[in-house]
């Protein structure tokens, strides 16, 4: 008998029943327990779907470099060329709009401690939403053409764009940033976060999508890099893997900062951070044109101009 279809007959400790019935039991309880009850969602109205929020992501980078994401496009006429462009901007509208709306409806049941199958104003709020994100699809095209650009500046190994799309997970991060930090600004809610999470478990690199990021962007390697919610990125910022752009951390006992008080640093335009740096602390700016280097550890600002050695270790 394979494994996958082996049932579960036998007891559990002193409990004659089958294994299933009791870890049934067992897991029915912890669902109803008043303690943990924020951790179950049985019977309500839908939640966000993570299958559907990639199908979306990946319904942008279609629609931004199309041929080198999603279903290749006809090689008809320009109109029928923009016919397909129309049916696809149309099915993302849906599919979008889906997710936008439960992440606004759940968010609003949160807050009122109500668990309403529908809401007309959650699902007026998102087809706004969707259609202001939906009108800066060009502009992103715009805002994604400049970070491979400077991928390919930036990086002597690549032998062109098309590897940078194809290859580069950093481009793909930034990538997904720049579409959930639209998002966001336009008023979504949890699914701008689950997006650039999606993006981070893709690719090691964990880009908040609330950081602002300025034109020309790069991201080498990627491996580890981590970029906090109050980020501030000037333009044509250059950085290498494992590099922490992150808060302070709170002491024990102390309240947590509000809302939208920065913590994170500021990288003044043209700055370039190596591997395993980390800058912390949303009082830290780093003056543009600055270096620094490999394994530094910076919490105080940066002069334009200068340069952080980095932290050498010498093996034993």
């Amino acid at each position: 008998m394979e494994r996958s279809s082996l049932p579960l007959v036998h007891g559990i400790g002193d409990d004659p029943r089958p294994a299933a019935d009791v870890v049934a039991d067992a897991l029915l309880d912890a669902y109803f327990d008043p303690a943990a009850a924020e951790m179950q969602h049985i019977g309500s109205y839908e939640l966000p779907s993570q299958g559907q929020i990639t199908d979306v992501i990946e319904s942008c980078r279609s629609l931004l470099f199309p041929g080198y994401a999603g279903p290749d496009l006809s090689r008809g006429s320009r109109g029928e060329l923009r016919e397909e462009i129309r049916a696809r901007v149309a099915q993302l509208r849906i599919s979008l709009h889906r997710q936008v709306y439960r992440a606004l409806h759940h968010a609003r049941q949160q807050r009122l401690g109500r668990a309403d199958i529908d809401c007309e104003e959650c699902s007026g709020k998102a087809e706004v939403i969707t259609d202001r994100f939906l009108a800066q699809l060009p502009e992103l095209r715009r805002q994604c053409r400049l970070d491979l650009r400077a991928a390919f500046e930036g990086d002597p190994a690549a032998t062109g764009l098309d590897e940078i799309l194809f290859c580069y997970p950093g481009t793909y991060a930034i990538t997904v940033y720049r579409i959930a930090h639209a998002l966001l600004a336009e008023g979504a809610v949890m699914v701008p976060r689950m997006m650039t999470e999606l993006a981070h478990a893709k690719t090691g690199v964990d880009i908040h999508p609330g950081a602002r990021i300025g034109a020309s962007f790069f991201i080498d390697h990627g491996t580890g890099v981590v970029i906090g919610e109050t980020t501030l990125i000037g333009e044509r910022v250059r950085i290498y893997q494992g590099v922490t752009l992150g808060a302070l951390t709170v002491p024990q006992g102390e309240a947590r900062p509000e809302p939208g008080k920065r913590r994170h640093p500021t990288l003044e335009d043209d700055v370039v951070i190596y591997a395993n740096a980390t800058i912390l602390g949303g009082d830290t700016v780093i003056g543009r044109g600055a270096v620094v280097g490999g394994n530094a550890f910076v919490t105080t600002s940066v002069p334009a101009g200068s340069k952080v050695p980095g932290s050498s270790r010498t093996a034993r």
